[in-house]
C-alpha cells in the first residue's frame, strides 16, 4: 500500500478546490489524507463539504487574536497536532505570517486565478479582462513572505475571449484549478520537486510541451 500524505487544508469559502482535492483521493489519483480542514469562517461552506466526507474540521476565528502572528500560532498547533506534512491553502483568505511560513518552509501551496506573476492580489479574472490579456490561467505555488510571489509548481493556460467577463472567465479558470491543484500535490506525495533556486523541477515523468498557443490564432503565419 501506497503511503499517504497527511495534508492540512486552510478554506475560508465554498472549498470547491476542496472538493477536487476530496474526489482526486476518493478516487485513487492523489496519495494524501486529510487529516483535518481548518476554516476561519464558522459558516464557511468548505466545512459542510469535509464533514460530507467524514475529515475533522476545526474553526479557529481570527477575530479572536489581536494580532495575525497569535492567530497563525493557533494554526500551527492544530496543524502539528494532526501530524500534518503539507499544508494546503484552497481559498483561505487570509495573509500568512513568519509564524506559520517558518513551522512549514517549503511544505505551504496555494493556487492563484492568474498565471503568475501576473495579476497577484485581488480580483485577478477582472485585472486579466480589463488590461485585455490574451491568456489567463491559474497557478499553483508554494508560499512565501510575499504576494502570491513564491515558486512557481503548475500553471494552467486558458484564452479571454472577446466577450468574456470577469465570470465567464472565473469560471473555465476554476475548471482547470480543479485539474492542477491535486496534481500539484500529488507531485509532492510523490517526492517528485525539486527545488533549484526559483525553479520547481518535477522529477520522472514530466510531459513535455513543445507547442506554442495563439490567441487569436495564426493565419499564413
Amino acid at each position: 500500500m501506497r503511503r499517504k500524505l497527511p495534508i492540512g487544508v486552510l478554506v475560508s469559502g465554498s472549498g470547491s478546490n476542496l472538493q477536487s482535492i476530496i474526489d482526486s483521493i476518493e478516487q485513487g489519483r492523489l496519495d494524501a489524507e486529510i487529516k483535518v480542514v481548518i476554516s476561519n469562517i464558522h459558516d464557511a461552506f468548505a466545512l459542510k463539504r469535509a464533514q460530507n466526507h467524514s475529515i475533522p474540521t476545526l474553526v479557529i476565528s481570527h477575530e479572536n487574536f489581536e494580532t495575525r502572528e497569535a492567530f497563525d500560532e493557533a494554526i500551527v498547533r492544530a496543524l502539528k497536532s494532526n501530524r500534518i506534512e503539507l499544508v494546503v491553502m484552497a481559498g483561505f483568505m487570509r495573509i500568512i505570517t513568519h509564524v506559520l511560513l517558518d513551522a512549514y518552509p517549503g511544505k505551504i501551496m496555494n493556487i492563484h486565478p492568474a498565471l503568475l506573476p501576473s495579476f497577484p492580489g485581488m480580483h485577478a479574472q477582472r485585472q486579466a479582462v480589463d488590461y485585455g490579456a490574451k491568456f489567463s490561467g491559474c497557478t499553483v505555488h508554494f508560499v512565501d513572505s510575499g504576494v502570491d510571489s513564491g515558486p512557481i509548481i503548475i500553471q494552467a493556460v486558458v484564452p479571454v475571449l472577446d466577450d468574456d467577463t470577469e465570470e465567464t472567465l472565473s469560471a473555465r479558470i476554476l475548471k482547470e484549478e480543479h485539474r492542477i491543484y491535486p496534481q500539484a500535490i500529488q507531485y509532492f506525495a510523490s517526492g517528485r520537486i525539486r527545488l533549484n533556486n526559483r525553479r520547481v523541477m518535477i522529477a520522472e515523468g514530466q510531459c513535455e510541451m513543445s507547442t506554442a498557443l495563439h490567441n487569436p490564432g495564426l493565419s499564413g503565419f
